[in-house]
């Protein structure tokens, strides 16, 4: 037996206190007469809800309409939806002086942007205000709506489900997806008339009136309600043909699901904001339909891949469909997305609030991809450089990842960092290896390339060379997006010491001034790294000595600290038969793609000279 009762309208005053005299009793009454569509719903309604109970009620709610205007009955089967009832003028207040949850009721011509627009942002990301709404194309969808109210989900209603036409969601488990490879192959229609939902969601584009599944299509129109000569409609409202196959339209009203999430553009706006004739919207004809809960936007939004990815995994939870949309949403714009019509879930209201999403990568994401852009972007390394497939396959990777429609939807924080990281690793590794075997490489041109192409910072730092003498720390700031910024150390003596860009690992080099042919230069590299991780350390001499030298290690891989400098040590043999004059050497390390060098003067004096100590005051 159905737990809706169908009375006639001067009945229904009386039904409706014989039924709030017993809520989880009785039946509940609502008036269908002269509405065959409203009739059909009330017989897909007995596939839901399988009886009846008083909901929990919100704190505050407000009827938009007069009282007058409404038949007998309604208003005091509305009444015990809320604790404490407001008049329309209070709404001002409300996010100011008034704080809780609202209901708004009120039939869909009184949903208008005035008053609701400044209640709707106020109530925008405010962990203090719940906004909920009660509707209907008439008295009678309004009533039919704040009935279903009262009805209590069937426990065995578990299935939900998810339609996209413009994204391929990893599955989820215990929902149901269907992705536009399923709409080639599958009768959609048939999936979702032929099932009874929990909770189903309709993701497309679309307009007001329809969302695409592919030549599916989710249809607002209902032919029992009159037409709107005076507004705009879509094609058949002009006796044309739908605009997709009509044998493939799925009417929205005729979906059993206790809620309905139209996850489309416009596909709810207020009605002074509506494109089309009220009987051809998507929310009304969802309203008149078996629905308890109808979630639809305002306007336009910016749903995808991460609001797909966080209502599967809070529809298992309990959680609210609109409080987890409008936070996933929250770093995307500032205006409300998703309305909830119907009150909020009982089991949302025990578990925390949904967190907003805010689109902010991991620096480190970040971070990799400028120094990815300044790689690839412009002359600095070749077309043909053996680097160039590995930084442009990061690339991609970097440029998915802070694209919000895949960031954190797919894949965790941790989950993106540790794949970055590794990857990050493994080119920190090749590059110090091309480094070590052939310094001269167009990569380590990189402080003339970017400093040519950059203006001089007007701040500089006095510091103290390697050599113990004074020297200027400056900045060269790149002048386009790709170049980098470059920091440089000069030494009148020395000359150019260190270069580094911003965030690199920063690196000083000691080792006595001389050291006598045939025996072993000592160098001792203190590191400071950028971030704690894997440094990757090597050192060179001009190619003119490299034939009369050998380095250990050429390169070596240490855990770097972003508090301390670590102490690296290198050993350069000098042949016998080398010749005594001014040489030098550099060190460098790289981490997470940059490059840091600093270069040392010494000289080789014959054999039976013994290497100076350190100058005075290095360590």
């Amino acid at each position: 037996m159905s737990v809706f009762q169908p009375v006639e309208q001067a009945e229904l005053p009386q039904a409706v206190q014989e039924f709030l005299k017993d809520p989880a009793g009785g039946r509940i009454p609502l008036v269908v007469t002269g509405r065959p569509d409203l009739t059909a719903s009330t017989e897909l309604a007995r596939h839901l809800y399988d009886g009846t109970l008083l909901p929990d009620p919100v704190d505050h709610a407000v009827l938009l309409d007069e009282p007058a205007d409404l038949p007998d009955g309604l208003v005091d089967l509305v009444r015990p939806l809320a604790r404490n009832w407001l008049s329309p003028a209070d709404l001002d207040r409300f996010g100011h002086e008034t704080h809780g949850t609202l209901l708004v009721v009120g039939t869909y011509p009184r949903l208008r942007l005035d008053p609701l627009r400044a209640l709707l942002h106020r109530s925008y990301r405010a962990p203090d205000v719940g906004l909920s709404f009660l509707s209907g194309r008439d008295w009678r969808s309004l009533l039919w709506n704040v009935a279903k109210q009262y009805a209590r989900t069937d426990g065995t209603l578990t299935r939900s489900g998810l339609f996209t036409d413009t994204d391929r969601p990893a599955p989820v488990a215990g929902v149901h997806t269907y992705d536009d490879r399923d709409f080639e192959r599958t009768d959609i229609q048939a999936a979702i008339l032929d099932h009874r939902w929990r909770s189903v969601v309709f993701q497309g584009h679309g307009k007001d009136d329809s969302i695409n599944l592919g030549e599916f299509t989710i249809c607002g129109l209902n032919p029992t309600a009159p037409r709107d000569l005076g507004a705009l409609g879509p094609r058949c409202a002009y006796g044309l043909p739908c605009y997709k196959p009509e044998d493939k339209l799925v009417p929205l009203n005729q979906v059993r699901a206790a809620e309905v999430v139209l996850s489309a553009c416009n596909s709810g706006p207020l009605s002074d904001l509506a494109l089309y004739d009220p009987r051809y919207q998507l929310l009304l004809n969802a309203l008149d339909g078996p629905a308890r809960t109808v979630v639809s936007a305002v306007s336009v939004h910016d749903s995808d891949r991460p609001e797909n990815i966080a209502w599967m995994r809070g529809t298992g939870t309990g959680a609210d469909s609109v409080d987890v949309l409008n936070a996933s949403l929250a770093g995307s714009h500032p205006y409300p997305a998703f309305m909830r019509f119907g009150l909020p879930s009982v089991r949302s209201a025990d578990l925390p609030a949904p967190q907003p999403f805010d689109h902010r990568p991991d620096d480190l994401v970040l971070t990799a991809g400028t120094r990815l852009t300044a790689l690839l972007t412009g002359e600095l390394l070749p077309p043909q450089d053996p680097l160039r497939p590995r930084l442009e396959k990061l690339a991609r990777k970097v440029d998915q990842w802070v694209a919000r429609p895949t960031s954190l939807a797919s894949q965790s924080e941790r989950e993106i960092r540790a794949s970055l990281t590794a990857d990050l690793q493994s080119l920190d590794h090749v590059i110090a290896q091309q480094v070590a075997a052939a310094p001269e490489t167009e990569l380590m041109n990189y402080p003339a390339y970017f400093g040519d192409r950059s203006r001089l910072d007007e701040h500089v730092d006095e510091v103290v060379c390697h050599c113990g003498r004074p020297a200027q720390r400056f900045t060269r700031r790149g002048l386009l997006p790709h170049i980098l910024d470059t920091v440089c150390v000069v030494c009148l003596r020395c000359g150019d010491v260190v270069f580094r860009v911003p965030g690199a690992p920063e690196l000083q080099a000691y080792a006595a001034d001389e050291v006598a042919a045939g025996e072993v230069l000592d160098v001792r590299a203190h590191l400071t790294a950028a971030r704690p991780g894997p440094v990757r350390l090597g050192l060179f001499v001009p190619s003119y000595l490299r034939d009369d030298t050998v380095v250990e290690p050429a390169v070596t891989k240490i855990k770097g600290s972003d508090r301390e400098a670590r102490e690296v040590s290198f050993r350069v043999h000098v042949a016998p038969g080398t010749a005594p004059q001014a040489y030098y050497f550099t060190v460098f390390a790289v981490q997470d793609l940059a490059i840091t060098t600093a270069r040392r003067h010494f000289g080789v004096v014959p054999r039976q000279n013994r290497p100076n100590p350190l100058p005075k005051g290095q360590p």
